[in-house]
This record gives structure tokens, C-alpha cells and sequence, in this order.
């Protein structure tokens, strides 16, 4: 017999059944009063998923396009820009300004930590020509959570424009745009909106939409004021992903059906119960107090080889996670808790890597209750309220 098969990779992500059934619905004209008005419904849910006021434009894209997207729309050459790089997607955020003409200040963080805000202000006061601020609500590559709220507190009097990648936050862990000011927000459909890759809903702050006016977009496709301009009629500017925008108004739906603020806290005990775990396997985790709801990053002992643990988990239980990238590659294991998951996910995956590390001869310092445990920290952290996502600084 064959194990349930379990997608526990930080994205794509599992998909629920009402989500599928949607994308699988008879093709329909995008340009025809059934989409438009499907769009205009949908428009009002991710506003409430991004917690703002402005409208939110779904792209056609993964979500490398609506960060491309956000650089072309948002900077013209020459501009200088902070980029917060602590993890593989913090780099692409300087690939991508580089790649623009502009001058980019890194601020290097090691991979595990999260950035200090001290810091964020240090080079403000430096270098007040700095007109964007680029980083990270969750790095992927790491587990780690970017201190989001406390930076654009820093930004509220400066003419500095806070550009946060939520790929791996919006709709697991609290990310309110508006309140936080960010001035540009995107996510990916793959990852917290339980859906498969391929749409990248992005958010411009009221501030943001007047630098746009300023700015000569150097992209015929990713040019948001064209798409600002056809949300207002319920459409997208060109041909329209319509079996992925049928699907997003289904899992949106289910996520108000449950509520936001629910949806969140099952994320959270869902990362207690992940870092509960593990710990009581003996392992170290990579992030400490800065970590992520989305996923679990877990360091490998150095007697294990930490692809052909992954492969292994993958071949005799059915269940893909992921392993380190870059300089963490072979060192660490990363499960994730977003998308379609629940517990008993998360209990396999546990069980599938302590066998595993047994099997491969890894030093077995587990305690025998672990399951237990890491399912006690669940119980325990479905009762508490939900936390805000900012990580200790």
C-alpha cells in the first residue's frame, strides 16, 4: 500500500478539493460580464486578504514577475535603493534592481537572523537619497521573519518607499499592508493562497501610485498603471489566467468562510508544533526568535547527508520537503506548514524524519514521546491568541 502522498514544500502547496474542482470548471471568456463580475467580487476579498484600501491587481506571473514588476513601476535608473539581504530571495531583490540600472546599498544579514531595524535606520540617516527600502515579510530560503511593522514605522516621515516581498506571509501570518505602511505588497498564488503557481496579486500604497507617475516603465507587460486601469472595469490588462482567477475566488472564499484571524492562528500552532517537534528529535532550529509561520527550518546532524535525507523521506513515505539552498544546501531541511495542511501532516513529517535520520545513522537523541509533544504545543497554541508577526529584534 502506498502512502497518502504529502506536498510539504514551501510551495507549490496542497491544494484544497473545492480549489480544484473550481480550476477544473469549463473555460469562460475574460472578457465577457461573468468574468468581469467574478473579479469585481474578488477584487473586495483580497483587499481584506492585503488589509488595505487599495485596489490589488492580480498578475500573471509567479511572483519573481511581480517583484520585477514592483522595481520597473517603482524607481527609474540611477535611484538608490536598500536591499535587505538575508537568504536567497533577498538576493534576487538586488538582481532584479541591478538589473534596473539602480544603485543598490546591500545590508547583509546573516542567514538565520533577522534584520535589525537599528540598522535599517543607520543607513537611512547615512544615505538619505535612499528612495526604497526592499526586503522580505518571511525568507523562504531560511524560515526567518523580517521586522516588518517596526521598519515602516521608519519610513512613515521619509520619502523612502518600503517594497515587501509576502510571497511566503500574506494569508499565514499576519501582513496588513495599510497599517503597517508598505507601499508595495505582492504574494504568490502558490504558497498561503492554496492555489497552483502562477498569479501574483500585487498592492500599491496611495504614495506609491503618485511615484508611478514619475517613473517611465521600461516594461510593456508589467506596467501596473495599465492594469490599475482595467481593474476598475473588472478586467486585467491582457489575456487573463481564468481558470487560476476562478480558482483564487474559491480559496478566498474559503478563507473568509473561516475567517483571516483563524486561518492565521492555525499557522501559528502549526509552527509550534513543527519547532516542537524537532526540537524533541534533538535537532537544532535554524531561526530562533525571527522565524516564519510558513515553515520550519531544521539543521541536519553533520554525520546525515541532508539530500539523501530528503530523498529518502520522499521514496519511503510519500512526503516532499525541502532542503537547504545555497550555503545551506545538505545542512538543513525545510518543512512547511502553509498552503492545505493541518496536523496530521505535520505528525508525518516528524515521523518520517526521525526514522529516516535513524536509518541513515544520524546520532538519535530523541525523546520517545516527541509526537506527543509537538502535538501538546499544537493543543496549546490553538487556545492562545493569535500573535502579531514581528519577530524579536
Amino acid at each position: 500500500m502506498h502512502n497518502k502522498p504529502r506536498l510539504l514544500t514551501p510551495g507549490p502547496t496542497q491544494i484544497p478539493e473545492q480549489v480544484r474542482l473550481e480550476l477544473s470548471r469549463d473555460m469562460v471568456h475574460h472578457r465577457k460580464p461573468y468574468f468581469t463580475s467574478m473579479m469585481q467580487e474578488l477584487q473586495t476579498n483580497l483587499r481584506r486578504l492585503f488589509c488595505t484600501e487599495q485596489p490589488v491587481l492580480p498578475l500573471s506571473c509567479s511572483g519573481t514577475g511581480a517583484m520585477e514588476a514592483a522595481i520597473d513601476n517603482l524607481f527609474n535608473p540611477g535611484e538608490t535603493v536598500l536591499v535587505v539581504e538575508g537568504g536567497k530571495f533577498g538576493e534576487r531583490w538586488t538582481q532584479i534592481s541591478e538589473k534596473k540600472g539602480l544603485n543598490v546599498i546591500k545590508l547583509e544579514v546573516n542567514w538565520g537572523n533577522a534584520v535589525d531595524p537599528r540598522n535599517i535606520k543607520e543607513h537611512l540617516d547615512k544615505a538619505p537619497e535612499i528612495s526604497g527600502i526592499l526586503l522580505q515579510a518571511s525568507e523562504t530560503s531560511t524560515g526567518v521573519l523580517h521586522p516588518v511593522s517596526q521598519i515602516g514605522e521608519l519610513v512613515r516621515e521619509r520619502n523612502t518607499l518600503l517594497i515587501v516581498d509576502g510571497i511566503s506571509a500574506v494569508g499565514i501570518s499576519p501582513c496588513p499592508m495599510d497599517k503597517w505602511n508598505i507601499d508595495c505588497l505582492i504574494t504568490g498564488s502558490q504558497k498561503g493562497m492554496m492555489l497552483p503557481p502562477g498569479l501574483a496579486p500585487i498592492s500599491l500604497s496611495a504614495r506609491a501610485w503618485q511615484k508611478t507617475e514619475q517613473v517611465e516603465s521600461g516594461n510593456y507587460y508589467f506596467d501596473l498603471r495599465k492594469e490599475l486601469e482595467k481593474s476598475y472595469e473588472g478586467q486585467t490588462a491582457y489575456t487573463s489566467s481564468v481558470n487560476l482567477i476562478m480558482g483564487l475566488k474559491a480559496a478566498m472564499e474559503l478563507f473568509f468562510e473561516q475567517g483571516l484571524e483563524e486561518m492565521h492562528r492555525k499557522y501559528w500552532a502549526l509552527t509550534q508544533m513543527a519547532r516542537t517537534g524537532a526540537e524533541a528529535l534533538g535537532l537544532q532550529l535554524l531561526a530562533e526568535d525571527n522565524y516564519t509561520w510558513g515553515l520550519t527550518s531544521i539543521k541536519i546532524p553533520s554525520d546525515v547527508d541532508g539530500q539523501k535525507l530528503v530523498s529518502r523521506i520522499a521514496e519511503n513515505y510519500n512526503i516532499v520537503i525541502a532542503g537547504g539552498q545555497n550555503q545551506l544546501k545538505g545542512k538543513i531541511v525545510r518543512i512547511a506548514h502553509m498552503g492545505y495542511v493541518d496536523w496530521t501532516d505535520i505528525l508525518a513529517a516528524l515521523y518520517a524524519l526521525q526514522a529516516t535520520l535513524q536509518e541513515l545513522g544520524g546520532s538519535n537523541r530523541a525523546d520517545s514521546n516527541y509526537l506527543e509533544q509537538a502535538l501538546k504545543a499544537y493543543e496549546e497554541a490553538k487556545q492562545a491568541p493569535v500573535k502579531e508577526a514581528t519577530p524579536k529584534t
